[in-house]
């Protein structure tokens, strides 16, 4: 079975997948896994996955930050 979140796989990407997680703003942790928020696809990390899968946390999108 592959594993489409670890080595080869993600060498191909900018910074090998990481950067900022826009839900909580840690810093070069992996960004790879897509959720929808209004329609648009953000790239969030492991842990914020798994807490908006199970609705501890929620993607702010600019227009809810500003308001």
């Amino acid at each position: 079975m592959s594993k489409p979140h670890r080595g080869k796989s993600i060498r191909t990407l900018a910074s090998r997948g990481r950067g900022e997680c826009p839900v909580c703003k840690r810093y070069n942790v992996k960004v790879l896994y897509e959720q929808e928020a209004e329609g648009k696809k953000v790239k969030v990390c492991k842990t914020c996955k798994a807490a908006i899968k199970h609705g501890k946390k929620k993607i702010e999108t600019s227009s809810q930050a500003q308001a």
